[in-house]
């Protein structure tokens, strides 16, 4: 573990969504695009400018880049110096692909260890916490032992595929049983952590998003007035463009090659997506996605493709993209109204049936945001 200076987070740093918010109408110009499954280095910059000084790189199993307004073309080693820093200490913390990494050590730890956790580590779990307590446990980030279970978890070949074998149905329900929040014996005073027993934390939902809020203050409190910041199709955008215009994202849409890609301006704001258009098998000619709901401990299986949220910061949009992407259209859309939030959610089929093309459907949050 680095012993370098850490940027503070606690709860005073972050807050929950609200359905208020001022909007405005920008002129669009061509955008990158950052949908997931779309993903390409040389689409980050359609639009060139001198002053925009663009990096990129790879890190968590993905590709990450930095559009960085720098006007007097100042050295970017500093950067890609403090980047790395990020990278490494939330892996050191956070990553389950990692054997000595303190998630893996708690998860592998004998019952009754107490582990004492990072500023850092305790910051993201309570956001967990959180997002679980009030979607009435849709997120759970003590699944890690049901996620490995069904071969979505650490392996040692990462680049292998899924198996394509469903586990055992008592499996699935012992692991259930003794997996959950209902487990957790964490002291969030002392950030004090204690293995009940076999307890398994996953933080796979929410610790990338937490990379580009860190990353993303970071830089902020190294001097960077302006920059639209990404790792693996979550990214976070602040100040504004040299020509004082805002951040235009071109944002997935599940893979769907119908439906009109969404293209949004973003001075202040993060963006998260979840979707099953890459982790996702199939067994006995049924579909199997890589997103678990905690209730049952079996994979989600309604008609969501994918979601995208827009959150003031990026943990937080992770999270409710796993949050409405559990819940599916109809209780993630009863969830997007209850707490305002912003939200794009695109099902497999439209609603007439049809498999060529997506239901896009747009919460009230989203328009007013966006479009009004």
């Amino acid at each position: 573990m680095t012993t370098s200076v850490r940027v503070r987070f606690d709860a005073s740093l972050w807050q929950l969504p609200s359905s208020e918010g001022q909007s405005q109408a920008y002129e669009r110009t061509p955008a990158p695009d950052f949908g997931v499954q779309r993903w390409r280095p040389a689409s980050l910059q359609h639009q060139q400018d001198g002053r925009i000084h663009r990096l990129s790189g790879q890190t968590m199993g993905t590709h990450w880049s930095l559009r960085l307004v720098n006007p007097d073309y100042l050295p970017t080693e500093p950067v890609l110096s403090l980047l790395e820093q990020v990278f490494e200490d939330v892996i050191a913390q956070m990553s389950n692909w990692e054997s000595d990494s303190l998630i893996t050590r708690f998860n592998r730890s004998r019952p009754g260890d107490v582990h004492v956790m990072p500023a850092e580590f305790a910051h993201v779990l309570e956001a967990a916490l959180h997002w679980a307590r009030l979607s009435g446990a849709a997120m759970d980030p003590c699944m890690g032992a049901l996620v490995s279970l069904w071969g979505f978890g650490p392996r040692q070949n990462p680049l292998q595929p899924h198996r394509g074998q469903t586990p055992p149905g008592d499996e699935i329900q012992r692991l259930l049983q003794a997996s959950g929040c209902r487990h957790l014996r964490w002291n969030a005073q002392t950030r004090q952590l204690q293995q009940s027993g076999g307890l398994e934390l996953d933080f796979c939902g929410i610790a990338k998003g937490f990379a580009v809020d860190w990353a993303v203050q970071k830089l902020q409190a190294a001097g960077w007035a302006a920059g639209l910041f990404e790792i693996g199709g979550e990214l976070r955008s602040w100040g504004q463009r040299p020509d004082g215009r805002p951040w235009q994202v071109q944002l997935g849409m599940g893979g769907s090659t119908e439906a009109e890609p969404l293209i949004v301006a973003c001075r202040e704001g993060a963006f998260a997506t979840s979707g099953d258009f890459w982790h996702q098998f199939t067994h006995a000619g049924k579909r199997y996605s890589h997103t678990l709901d905690p209730r049952t401990g079996w994979p989600v299986e309604h008609d969501l493709a994918s979601v995208t949220v827009f959150h003031e910061e990026c943990m937080h949009a992770d999270a409710l993209a796993t949050v409405l992407t559990v819940l599916g259209p109809q209780q993630g859309m009863d969830f997007t109204l209850q707490h305002g939030i912003a939200a794009v959610l695109t099902s497999h089929l439209a609603s007439d049936g049809n498999e060529t093309r997506r239901q896009v459907i747009k919460t009230p949050a989203w328009i007013n945001q966006f479009e009004a």
